[in-house]
């Protein structure tokens, strides 16, 4: 069963931030890593609690080929993404979400 999955403001920022980013790095990139993100969110939307906890009730889903996490929360009949982070940033920034 495929969720409906829902990005906080605040993720949705950051995943555009990120998008941009690249694309002003190289042309096509940020492309690229929106393609990234569809995949991973496909994927959360067909098996999330196949991902890794790690936080509480958080999981989260590492993108192919670029260093940034999705962090999201199951919550029926939702799945609620918290964060679109690098994976060097510190994690409690998206942990009060």
């Amino acid at each position: 069963m495929s969720h409906r999955v829902v990005f906080r403001p605040q993720a949705a920022d950051e995943l555009l931030d990120a998008a941009r980013w690249y694309e002003a790095n190289r042309e096509g990139l940020g492309a690229d890593f929106l393609e990234a993100v569809d995949v991973a969110v496909q994927r959360i939307q067909d098996a999330p609690l196949t991902f890794p906890v790690v936080h509480e009730t958080i999981r989260r889903v590492i993108l192919k080929r670029f260093p940034y996490g999705i962090y999201f929360r199951v919550q029926k009949p939702e799945i609620v993404v918290l964060a679109v982070m690098h994976s060097r940033r510190d994690p409690r920034r998206w942990q009060s979400r």
